[in-house]
């Protein structure tokens, strides 16, 4: 788990749910059903490409070292410790 991931999130959150709710009306579904559905989905994947945008982000700095990661005891890093 990376702290980065966490702080992406709102701003992912808010752009993909809002991409799909924009869709949806775009195509003229203005039912709460189908905007509940698309902000569902949006959700939903909110956490998956915070994490895949977090990781690119990572193997692009040259100061980063990806191989940091194996060395994590838990799901939760120690706030004391660098990033994983």
């Amino acid at each position: 788990m990376d702290r980065l991931s966490i702080v992406l999130t709102l701003a992912v959150g808010a752009m993909i749910t809002g991409s799909f709710v924009t869709a949806v009306l775009v195509r003229g579904w203005y039912s709460w059903p189908a905007i509940g559905i698309a902000a569902g989905i949006g959700m939903f994947l909110t956490w998956p490409v915070s994490y895949l945008i977090s990781r690119r982000i990572k193997r692009q700095d040259p100061d980063w070292d990806e191989t940091q990661i194996e060395k994590v005891d838990g799901l939760i890093p120690d706030l004391d410790k660098p990033e994983v």
